[in-house]
């Protein structure tokens, strides 16, 4: 297994689904984890679950506020440095285009793309001081799409982008990389006030052609390989965690 020992990382929207499922498997590796959450309610409950297995902090954090995350930096500055940050807070407004309001379409950039830039750009010197990496978390809408996705597919569109041109900006010093999931049940990683009974058919598995649905450890192994000294030569590429959806041509058949 890969060895985090005396390794920070930040993980953002670490209090639920991917985000909690990458904070762990960080945590089992011996890192030290910041979860940089906005919901205080599953950022505390997260914390209590995950601390036995090491050092876990829980920072409130909104991500598309510049002092927000601010306060997160001069936070995770006083216990050292960061070797890992982990881009993965994201929200959906799904509705039809006429009725998406500027303030909505505003909320969804601001959080999924804005966010990141934030964060990036806060704890870009730490990274380099690392030479650490920054993984970010996309989704397979960037490169596909349902109706009425148009805010979420702009701003996962728009940080893969981000992602090559802040490889190309702080590298050497520091390794940035994307992970697109596609259908991952995070059901049971909801918090507690949230969670509901797990409800997949033999339908949604056989869709896939790896024959199920994904699991958030899909997700963190990918995050926890790049950031590691295997993937040293791996930077500025995106990598679809999708049980090969996106490559499976679909045909409405007579």
């Amino acid at each position: 297994m890969t060895d985090f020992t005396a390794k920070t990382a930040v993980v953002t929207g670490g209090g639920q689904g991917i985000g909690r499922a990458i904070a762990e498997v960080l945590l089992r590796a011996g890192a030290r984890v910041f979860l940089a959450e906005i919901d205080a309610e599953a950022g505390e409950e997260t914390c209590r679950k995950l601390c036995t297995l090491g050092a876990v902090e829980f920072v409130p954090t909104d991500i598309a506020d510049p002092a927000s995350v601010e306060a997160l930096r001069r936070r995770v500055e006083t216990g050292g440095g960061l070797d890992l940050l982990v881009n993965n807070a994201g929200i959906m407004a799904r509705k039809p285009l006429a009725e998406l309001g500027v303030e909505e379409w505003q909320r969804v950039l601001g959080v999924n793309l804005t966010g990141p830039f934030l964060t990036s750009r806060a704890f870009a010197p730490l990274l380099s001081a690392s030479r650490g990496s920054i993984v970010n978390i996309a989704s397979t809408r960037a490169l596909m799409s349902e109706p009425d996705t148009e805010s979420y597919a702009a701003s996962k569109g728009g940080l893969v982008a981000l992602t090559h041109a802040l490889a190309v900006s702080l590298g050497p010093a520091v390794r940035v990389n994307c992970v697109s999931p596609g259908w991952i049940d995070v059901t049971a990683l909801a918090k507690s006030a949230r969670r509901q009974p797990v409800v997949l058919s033999a339908r949604d598995h056989a869709q896939h052609p790896a024959g199920r649905v994904g699991r958030p450890r899909d997700v963190a192994a990918m995050v926890l390989y790049l950031a590691s000294e295997a993937a040293g030569f791996i930077t500025g590429q995106n990598f679809v965690i999708d049980g090969g959806m996106t490559r499976k041509m679909i045909y409405v058949e007579d």
